[in-house]
C-alpha cells in the first residue's frame, strides 16, 4: 500500500492530550507549521500561511511525546499524511492529520537532554562497547601485509 511520509517542522501549538486506550497508549497534538520568507521590499523574513496539523502518536512513542512536548516547543514529526473531508453544519470540512513515525525536538532552534526510557524486554543487557579513537587513522590494507612479522626469541 502506498502512503504519503512527509516531514514536518513547527511548533507545538496545543498541549498533547494523552490516553491510556484498550490498544495501548495514544496522544495527540496540534502542530503549527508557518512558513516563511524573505521579503525583499522590507529586507527582512516575513511570516507567510500557518497551516495546522492534528499529531497523532501511539504507543511508546505517545507516552514520550506526552512526557516531553510542551506548548511552543519546536518540533519535527515524520509521519504518513491523512487528509479528511468531512461534513459538519451542511458545510464540508477538510483537516490534516500526521499519524506520528517519529517526533523529536528540532535542535536548530534549541537544546534537548535526551533520556531513555525503560524497556519492557527482560533481555539481558549487551556489554558497553568501547569507544572507537577517531583521532587514528584506518591503516590500509596494504601497510598491514607490509609490517614485518614478529621474532620468536629463544
Amino acid at each position: 500500500m502506498n502512503e504519503t511520509m512527509v516531514c514536518a517542522v513547527g511548533n507545538v501549538a496545543t498541549q498533547p492530550v494523552f490516553r491510556e486506550l484498550a490498544a495501548g497508549p495514544s496522544a495527540r497534538f496540534r502542530l503549527a507549521v508557518t512558513s516563511r520568507y524573505w521579503d525583499r521590499e522590507k529586507s527582512t523574513w516575513t511570516d507567510g500561511h500557518t497551516n495546522f496539523f492534528t499529531v497523532w502518536a501511539n504507543r511508546q512513542l505517545a507516552t514520550n511525546a506526552a512526557a516531553s512536548l510542551s506548548v511552543g516547543d519546536p518540533v519535527v514529526v515524520q509521519g504518513r499524511l491523512k487528509v479528511r473531508i468531512e461534513t459538519r453544519e451542511g458545510q464540508q470540512r477538510a483537516s490534516a492529520d500526521i499519524d506520528a513515525v517519529a517526533i523529536g525536538h528540532d535542535l536548530a532552534r534549541g537544546t534537548a537532554a535526551f533520556r531513555r526510557t525503560g524497556r519492557q524486554e527482560t533481555a539481558a543487557p549487551e556489554p558497553p562497547r568501547p569507544e572507537p579513537d577517531w583521532e587514528t587513522p584506518a591503516e590500509s590494507p596494504d601497510a598491514a601485509r607490509q609490517q614485518p612479522e614478529p621474532v620468536a626469541v629463544t
